[in-house]
């Protein structure tokens, strides 16, 4: 590829994933003149990408993040997400220790092993520091 693929620390991926930065111009003479388009690919910490993923150029992925076997990811995640699917599509999301998060009206959530309290506010989860 011609762009960097960042990879942070504790990430598990699943047999024969393929993260991609390079793509090509839709336009036909684009093609023919063999021009790439490049976009690097950031993977957070403590990541579970399943087998036979695609990540495509210009994903960011955020931290704890899980992603199911065959998704295909074509935008950036935020972090404890859980996607599933091709197109990936974000059905929920998961704590530190990999149980789903299920909130509240006021958009707070607990893991109920670790009892690790999580607020959902426009969009993004992270963790209640108490």
């Amino acid at each position: 590829d011609i762009m960097p693929v960042h990879i942070g620390d504790y990430v598990m991926i699943g047999p024969n994933t393929m993260i991609t930065t390079v793509n090509h111009p839709i336009t036909p003479k684009g093609r023919r003149e063999h021009l790439g388009i490049g976009k690097p690919v950031t993977i957070g910490n403590d990541v579970w990408i399943g087998g036979n993923v695609t990540i495509l150029p210009g994903v960011t992925i955020g931290n704890n993040v899980v992603i199911a076997a065959g998704a295909v990811v074509t935008k950036t995640v935020p972090a404890y997400a859980l996607l599933v699917g091709n197109p990936a599509k974000q059905i929920g999301w998961m704590s530190e220790y990999g149980h789903r998060l299920y909130f509240d009206e006021k958009g707070v959530a607990e893991c109920p092993e670790s009892k690790q309290r999580y607020r959902l506010q426009n969009g993004l989860v992270q963790k209640i520091k108490e």
